[in-house]
């Protein structure tokens, strides 16, 4: 048998979508990413987020209007998580979303806490706040799915930032 291939993180996400310049602009709204560079001839976007050390975190690949739609609860990816530093950044995101019709939901999984949108073209993402690994407790081998009350978690964590922030890249700090 071989060795497990020896990654560190996952590095960017990139989607598939039926505008491109739609898509671009729902994601530049949504989270404030910078377009860092266009493929014309791939009908390409790279975007990163403003506080990224990553090069990109979001490539967007335009297919046209006659792509067929993403089907929900289909095989393929579910959603991508995007963290944020403190919890009343997940109150203002679930702001944003809402302004934006893109909000679908929301949930507590213990140690963390999350919204949930999607994009124009159905793709699902989260934007998710994580407590400080040493309250995670119980919840550091366990991920329940459950009612977000997110007035009272903002009351108990305002201001308290998660000990792994993002800085590095998307789905987590630069080693």
């Amino acid at each position: 048998m071989v060795d497990p291939i020896p990654a560190i993180r996952a590095n960017h996400v990139v989607l598939f979508v039926s505008d491109l310049e739609r898509s671009v602009r729902f994601w530049t709204a949504a989270f404030a990413m910078d377009v860092v560079a266009r493929e014309p001839g791939a009908n390409a976007a790279f975007l990163r987020l403003r506080r990224s050390g990553n090069h990109h975190d979001l490539g967007l690949f335009g297919i046209g209007p006659s792509a067929l739609p993403k089907v929900s609860g289909s095989v393929g990816m579910y959603h991508v998580a995007w963290q944020v530093d403190v919890i009343e950044d997940l109150e203002e995101a679930r702001l944003v979303l809402v302004e934006l019709d893109a909000y679908t939901g929301e949930s507590s999984h213990g140690a963390t806490k999350s919204v949930y949108g999607r994009d124009p073209d159905g793709n699902e993402f989260e934007v998710m706040w994580m407590m400080p690994r040493e309250e995670w407790g119980a919840y550091a081998c366990e991920a329940p799915v459950g009612p977000l009350d997110l007035s009272r978690e903002v009351a108990v964590w305002s201001g308290v930032a998660t000990a792994e922030t993002v800085g590095g890249g998307v789905f987590g700090a630069a080693s």
